[in-house]
């Protein structure tokens, strides 16, 4: 699992933490305060930027669009009651298979 102490973990602990926060104080409240369905679109436009970047092929505007991803992707899952920690057990489930393996199984 990540460490306590990584970016990541402290970024997912400041997302939940703002959930129940006054929307007027905070973008992530107002982001989840509008909702998962306007946290899915706002997840999508960034991705769709990242991957933009990722064809451009500047290394400075990917970084900072995947942190974009990041964060967006955390708050989309916070809006659906889905936190790091479940996540990174996925990711744990995972380990070790091959991905074509994983991939077929998800079909059956």
């Amino acid at each position: 699992m990540t460490p306590p102490e990584s970016p990541l973990a402290r970024l997912a602990a400041t997302i939940a933490a703002r959930k129940g926060a006054d929307p007027d104080s905070s973008w992530t409240a107002r982001l989840l305060a509008k909702g998962p369905e306007k946290c899915a679109e706002k997840f999508g436009e960034e991705a769709i930027e990242a991957v933009i970047e990722a064809v451009r092929g500047d290394r400075a505007r990917l970084t900072a669009e995947a942190a974009d991803v990041l964060y967006h992707l955390l708050v989309m899952c916070t809006a659906r009651g889905i936190s790091l920690a479940d996540i990174e057990a996925e990711l744990a489930r995972r380990e070790g298979q091959s991905g074509l393996a994983e991939k077929a199984a998800r079909k059956g």
